[in-house]
């Protein structure tokens, strides 16, 4: 507040300089008489400095109104009252071309209208001889007269002067205008134009004053605001309003040194006398000028400081702002860490961990960046001397410790998570191996056991695997326990309890194994006679760890595990390995079966599943990152054409979120049924409406593949797939998803196929139907987007149940008479699309040629709404015919299929739709009216009935839909009625 106590301290000093200098009249309201030369001053000056006043010859002088003189004598003697109060005045009153009367005149207005101290009146009487009697005896008699006018000072000395030359004995030569006699130059228009300015530079003055003090009263008494928009709004408008006063500021100093230049000017005219009080003049504005820029200096430094406040201010809203949502993001993430499971029951699970703890850890990687960003903003406020530095400090710290807590957590958890990584990889290695020794055991030819030579090749492959063992199993189960105490959870300790008891297991196999072919490589033994494989109704273990309490048989497939070809093939051969525990004895046998078991082949095919997920999971990830992101790398963004930049979700559409559903959630569910592969149905039924990012996917492939033709051969997409090491282009790996889409049937047919008699045999068949109507739906809405022409929401007329081609004649009945356009005509080609509330007749067009687009378009013809439809199921002559009518058989549509399936299944899906709305109708009805008399519905047609109704006479029915007060009308024609009507 100090420099808001300066300004006003400068504004009080020259408010105080304007009122010594500055007269209640000013040039303006009495100009008219000053120029006119009723009175002026010349600036000559008598004895004790008294001011003169000249009131020189005037005709018209007793034509001037009382008032009007009076406001001319105060107007000339408040000019030198205002420089020295108290100053006395001597008037000349010039007659000598005049009477006495104008001189009697004269004196007493000047003794009723003279407002300072006068002190001496100097009349020139008339030069006539009569004039000047009359005038010597007028004066003598009535000066007493004039001098008992004047009450409030001591009466003025009126002396009557017979020429110019008695006037210098009362006043210096030097002090009279040329007029009288003497060498003071004087120019009454100069004067006025001098003093007119002088007047106009102290009025400037006092507004640019009270300007000055009004806005700094202003910008003291303005409450903050708590809002950044509105204190940059209030910045904006002070900074104008301060730019306004600068400039009128710079304005009023112009002018006044103008006139400080105009005042020295006149003082140092060649061959002049310094008159009109010029040096007072001179001073008078020199300090107003001093003055005025003292009170800019004041008001510069207070408007400094309150703009310096509001920036700190604005700044400070900033940074709290920033503060907050920085608080908010870490928060977030630290909610995010704790969201993250510190365990995982499998090393599928826990790697799911820590690729959602990377993802954590990317993200707070780049919000504790702009943390330590916001930290160094901070500080830097602080040391710019900031009034709420101790704040910004504070909120410094704060930002510190949440990024230090966040950092320990996420390291602490990142430690925890790969500290349990490597137990069950470790796991995971033994398990593996335990299997390979299984497999090893089980795919050693029996037959070259017969030699010394292949039982001791046996004994080194055996050892050379035994080489090769984990570390992992050599340690022992307490062991591993005691390293992996941290991590440690039921889950992984039952896991590490059952890896070693598999590996005792595998390994007791191992030593008998090695036993037998120790004994064998040791003396020659006869040939071991093949055995027949045992029947197929004999229980089967599914893997190479069981108990030591039953004889066990494993069997094992010759191929390699997970080949594709060893599922079907005719001549596979199986090994089957009999160990006997309770007797420590092992025989091995081998026989040749037709086919695998349907147990081995479900998870023949569920391993393929399982592997070609992982396979299509990590090409998505390939395609988001190698193409997709590296459209916002920088250093790719010169080989990437500007119009393509802004398309990132044409080209690619909603692959995230496919991706994303299959890394996160699908392929977990996948893993989880490898060793029930009967139980994937379910998977396919519980993510059943996770699939519908598909149909969004596959809507928009042709723009995806419109846009990869125009840019296919661009510089980026070579170097990403340069990059990648890719084989194929981007436009296969965006094919990749829509084949997907399709394999996934073909593998769950498989799956039914193996899984006869299963209790799960429904679910596969659901999920089988509901992958089948995804493809349909998928393949309708793609038809259904080519549509053009249509000019209303194609989403009003619900769901795409069905689409097709067909052949239409259209019959129209008009009034009395009927056109008909049937059979003798050609019929129209129509693509005709089936939506849950209205069916759409479309026309289907293809371009040709060179380089056009190869996707059909439908162009709208009609739209029926489906609530004034109705069918003919049946027309003579042909069994692949139907009829659609409309609005009373108005309009007539003979549609022909081409085939009697798809007729059948047209007619089975308007059917169900118009059985609805009859049914809604009834709802509604039976709340205001008795419910109806219950009217059967003929049933769904059948191929069978169909054909049947070839060979003798099958009713014609008539389904007609319902709207608004309709009834239902169902009509059966016999051959008779239609004779009859034909």
């Amino acid at each position: 507040m100090e420099s808001y106590y300066n300004l006003l301290q400068a504004g009080s000093e020259l408010q105080s300089t304007l009122q010594q200098v500055s007269v209640p009249l000013s040039m303006k309201e009495v100009g008219g008489y000053i120029e006119k030369q009723v009175a002026y001053l010349s600036g000559g000056r008598g004895e004790d400095s008294s001011v003169i006043i000249t009131l020189p010859e005037c005709s018209d002088f007793c034509d001037i109104p009382e008032e009007a003189l009076a406001k001319v004598l105060t107007y000339l003697t408040l000019i030198p009252r205002a420089r020295q109060p108290g100053v006395k005045f001597i008037i000349i009153l010039d007659r000598r071309l005049d009477t006495w009367g104008s001189i009697k005149t004269a004196l007493a207005r000047i003794a009723a209208s003279f407002p300072g101290n006068l002190h001496l009146v100097l009349v020139l009487r008339p030069t006539s001889f009569f004039q000047r009697t009359v005038t010597d005896l007028g004066f003598r008699f009535s000066q007493d007269d004039f001098m008992l006018k004047m009450p409030r000072f001591p009466p003025p000395q009126v002396v009557m002067l017979s020429s110019v030359t008695d006037l210098l004995r009362y006043i210096n030569e030097n002090q009279l205008t040329s007029e009288f006699g003497g060498t003071l130059d004087y120019c009454h228009s100069d004067w006025i134009v001098l003093r007119t300015a002088i007047e106009s530079f102290a009025v400037m003055v006092k507004d640019i004053a009270q300007m000055l003090q009004a806005f700094g009263t202003e910008l003291a008494e303005t409450e903050l605001p708590e809002e950044g928009n509105a204190i940059e709004f209030l910045l904006l408008s002070h900074t104008e309003k301060y730019r306004r006063l600068k400039d009128a500021i710079r304005s009023v100093m112009r002018e006044g040194r103008h006139l400080l230049s105009s005042l020295e000017a006149s003082g140092k005219d060649e061959g002049s006398l310094v008159h009109w009080d010029i040096p007072q003049d001179w001073e008078t504005v020199q300090r107003l000028l001093a003055q005025l820029k003292d009170m800019e200096l004041a008001f510069d430094g207070f408007f400094d400081k309150h703009h310096l406040k509001l920036q700190q201010y604005l700044q400070l809203i900033r940074y709290e702002s920033s503060f907050q949502e920085m608080e908010r993001s870490l928060e977030r993430l630290v909610a995010q860490e704790r969201d993250v499971s510190s365990t995982g029951d499998t090393l599928a699970q826990t790697e799911q961990a820590l690729r959602d703890l990377e993802t954590i850890e990317t993200k707070a990687q780049e919000e504790m960046g702009k943390a330590q960003l916001l930290i160094l903003h901070g500080h830097q406020l602080a040391t710019s001397h900031h009034y709420a530095m101790a704040l910004i400090v504070q909120r410094c710290n704060e930002l510190r410790h949440h990024c230090d807590t966040l950092d320990t957590a996420l390291r602490a958890k990142r430690d925890a998570l790969t500290h349990m990584q490597t137990l069950q990889q470790q796991l995971q290695e033994a398990q593996h191996w335990c299997d390979d020794g299984a497999y090893l055991l089980a795919n050693q030819q029996v037959d070259r056991f017969q030699c010394k030579e292949g039982a001791q090749a046996a004994l080194r492959d055996i050892e050379k695997f035994q080489e090769g063992a984990p570390v992992l199993l050599t340690t022992g189960a307490d062991v591993v326990s005691m390293e992996y105490e941290a991590v440690l959870t039921p889950a992984l300790q039952a896991h590490i309890a059952k890896t070693f008891e598999k590996q005792a297991t595998v390994q007791g196999m191992i030593d008998s194994r090695v036993s037998c072919l120790r004994k064998l490589a040791d003396k020659h033994v006869r040939p071991i006679q093949l055995v027949a494989p045992r029947p197929e109704h004999q229980p089967r273990c599914k893997s190479p760890i069981f108990s030591p309490k039953h004889d066990l048989k494993f069997t094992f497939d010759l191929s390699l595990p997970g080949k594709r070809g060893s599922r079907k093939s005719p001549n596979s051969r199986k090994i089957e390995v009999m160990h006997d525990y309770q007797e420590n004895r092992s025989c091995l046998s081998y026989g040749v079966d037709g086919e695998d078991s349907p147990d081995m082949l479900k998870r023949h095919v569920m391993r393929e599943l399982i592997e070609t997920e992982r396979i299509y999971v990590e090409e998505l990830l390939s395609v988001l990152l190698g193409y997709r992101a590296e459209m916002d790398n920088p250093s790719l963004s010169v080989l990437l054409p500007p119009s393509l930049r802004n398309k990132r979700d044409v080209l690619f559409g909603n692959m995230p979120d496919i991706y994303n559903f299959h890394s996160r959630v699908f392929l977990q569910d996948l893993e989880s049924c490898l060793e029930t592969p009967e139980a994937v149905g379910a998977c396919f039924l519980e993510r059943k409406e996770h699939f519908q990012v598909y149909e969004r996917y596959c809507q928009n492939k042709p723009r995806s593949e419109c846009l990869w033709r125009q840019y296919s051969d661009c510089a980026f997409f070579q170097e990403c797939q340069r990059k990648l090491e890719h084989k194929l282009g981007l436009d296969s790996y965006l094919l990749k998803p829509v084949q997907r889409l399709t394999k996934y049937q073909l593998l769950l047919k498989e799956l039914l196929k193996y899984s006869a008699g299963s209790e799960c045999t429904d679910e596969l068949q659901g999920a089988l139907s509901a992958m089948l109507d995804l493809l349909k739906s998928v393949n309708d809405s793609m038809h259904q987007i080519a549509i053009t022409g249509y000019e209303g929401d194609l989403g009003s007329l619900g769901r795409v149940l069905m689409q097709g081609s067909f052949s239409v004649w259209i019959s129209h009945k008009k009034g009395p008479s009927r056109m008909k356009e049937l059979a003798r005509f050609k019929p129209m080609q129509r693509h005709l699309f089936l939506h849950e509330r209205a069916l759409l007749f479309c026309k289907r067009r293809e371009e040709h040629g060179e380089g056009a687009d190869k996707t059909p378009s439908y162009s709208f013809k009609h739209c029926l709404k489906m609530s004034a439809v109705g069918i003919t199921e049946n027309v003579k002559g042909d069994v692949k015919k139907f009829e659609i009518w409309y609005s009373g058989r108005e309009e007539v549509y003979l549609v022909q299929a081409p085939t009697v399936e798809i007729k059948l299944a047209w007619l089975n899906e308007i059917r169900r739709i118009l059985t609805n709305q009859q049914k809604i109708l009834r709802d509604e009805l039976s709340l205001t009216h008795p419910p109806p008399e219950h009217i059967q519905l003929s049933p769904p047609l059948s191929d069978r009935a169909l054909r049947s109704g070839l060979k003798g006479y099958l009713p014609r029915l008539d389904l007609v839909s319902l709207s608004a007060g309709a009834c239902v009308c169902l009509r059966s024609r016999s051959p008779a009625h239609l004779s009859q009507r034909q």
